[in-house]
Parts: structure tokens; sequence; C-alpha cells
């Protein structure tokens, strides 16, 4: 064996990666051309909520079936789902802007004239348009814009500077799989609020391409069973803070129903519980086959309530 193949490259750079990334790579832009959106003309921002309608589907809500719902009126659940989906739409802002640098930082090191990087630029450019849509339906709620708790906030700060390509496409392929399961759910809904539906509906279309984009990425990684454990621990740690801070319990005062208390109950809410395992299961088998689940963040995955 000569020097030179021993320095040969065995990571997700690796020269035989190249054929398939490209043709991943092409296949996603030519997907962007045909079918994409602008959410400031494609959603009508100026229709009215329509009364009587939920804005996600309420047995997703965290507190469905809880004794805290049983007291609620039906306008009180539905202004609920209101505040729920625009904590969850807040916690995607935040997510998609650390995504974002992650995928800057990816494209850094790498050739622009590639497709690979072509299209990592062009989810960029989708990304900022979903932060936008998002950011306006919130304002259309007239709710606040919730976001993570502090903890994962700062976290959040340092993950974006320094995560690794596992770290990078794991986490992504995590918190859009959960975002794209509760939106086609609720895309799907005619009970809905319409515009709601709509963003659902743009976010779903467009994400399949990102999703699709990390999955293949997140498969060419190849790691020793040291680096996997670490790996494994981190992304335990995204799992974790994405999944818990998806509904911020300061929303439940909206309702008449204690933070504390609110968050209790959800934390207790086998309604709830159901609801996060159905919407990360497909995730955690991408993750499972990429070597990304194991004894180091099995422990963190039962604390946030997905296995």
């Amino acid at each position: 064996m000569t020097a030179t193949t021993r320095r040969a490259k065995t990571g997700p750079d690796a020269p035989d990666h190249a054929p398939a990334r490209e043709r991943t790579a092409r296949r996603l832009l030519a997907s962007s051309a045909k079918l994409s959106f602008d959410p400031l003309t494609d959603v009508d921002w100026a229709a009215a909520p329509e009364p009587g309608r939920f804005y996600g589907p309420p047995h997703r809500l965290s507190l469905y079936g809880t004794p805290q719902w049983e007291r609620m009126t039906e306008e009180q659940r539905i202004e609920l789902s209101k505040h729920e989906v625009a904590s969850i739409a807040s916690v995607g802002i935040w997510f998609e802007e650390i995504l974002m640098q992650m995928l800057l930082r990816h494209a850094f090191d790498r050739d622009p004239t590639t497709a690979h990087v072509q299209y990592a630029l062009t989810e960029i450019g989708d990304e900022c348009r979903h932060s936008v849509m998002f950011a306006r339906m919130i304002s259309w709620m007239g709710v606040p814009a919730y976001g993570p708790g502090r903890v994962a906030h700062e976290l959040g700060r340092i993950f974006k500077a320094v995560s690794t390509h596992s770290q990078t496409f794991g986490g992504t392929m995590y918190v859009e799989e959960i975002l794209d399961a509760f939106q086609r759910e609720a895309m799907a809904d005619e009970t809905l609020q319409p515009l709601t539906r709509q963003v659902s509906r743009i976010h779903v279309i467009e994400e399949s391409r990102h999703i699709s984009y990390a999955r293949e990425e997140l498969q060419r990684e190849r790691l020793g069973p040291v680096r996997r454990r670490w790996e494994q621990l981190l992304i335990g740690v995204i799992v974790y803070f994405s999944t818990t801070s998806l509904i911020n319990p300061r929303l439940y005062a909206a309702v008449g129903v204690d933070p504390a208390e609110g968050r209790r109950a959800a934390r207790r809410n086998p309604f709830w519980h159901t609801t996060k395992r159905e919407m990360a299961a497909k995730t955690l088998e991408v993750l499972d086959r990429a070597g990304l689940v194991g004894r180091a963040n099995r422990w963190l995955l039962r604390a946030a309530g997905v296995v």
C-alpha cells in the first residue's frame, strides 16, 4: 500500500461519493426550479381567521385529554391550538437560523461550481423564506414568538458554530422531520384554519427536498466506535432540547392555565407522549441506520419522550 493510498479520504468528502452527491444535488435543483414558493405572495395574509376552526389538530395539542383540557371551553381549546402552533413555528425559525449558518459552513470549504454546493445555497434561500413565512404567520395570529428556552437558545449559539458533519445533517434530519410530520397532518385536515394549512403545505413541499439532501449526506459519514459514541451523545442533546422546546410553557397562561401546572400536565400526558413518539419515529429510524442511536443517547431520547 502506497503512502498516497493510505492518505486517501474515507469520510463524507471522499472522491467516490462525488458522483452520487452530484446526482442528488442536480435532481434537487431541478425540483427547486420547478416547484418553489414565495410566501409573501403565495399565502393570503389578508384573510382573517375563520371562527370556530382550530389552528392545529386538537389531538396533537400538549394538553389534549388532560383534566385541564376537560375544563376548557371550545374557545379556549382553539386559543391553545393557536399558541401551540405559534410556539412550534417560532422554534422552527430558531432552528432554521441555526441550519442556515451550518449550511454556510458546509459550503464555505467546498467547490461552489458543484451542484452539491449550489443546492446548499438554494436550501439556505428556502430557509430564509420559511423563516419569514413562519414569522408572518405568528404576526397574523397576533401571539408572541415564544421561541425556545434560554438554555436551548444559548446551546444553539454554540452548536451552529462547532457542529460536525453528523451533527449538522443528523440534527437537520430530526428537526425537519418532526415539523414535517406535524404539518403533513395539518395540511390534510380540512377542518383547520386555511392559512395554517397553506403554510404547512408550502413548508412540506420544500422541506421534502431538504430532508432528502440531509438524509443522503448523513449516510455518507462512516464513524469509528469512539467517534460514534460522541456523535450519539451530541445528537441526543439536540433531540432532547429541540423536542422539549416545541411547547413553551409560558403559552398556557393565555388559556388560564398556570405555566408550571401546564408543563407538569403535558409531561404526564400519554396523548402528548404518543404524539412525540409518532412524530419522531421516522427520523429516529434513519438516525439509527446511520449509527447515531445507541447506548450513549437512549437516556436522552427517553427523557425527551420520543422512545
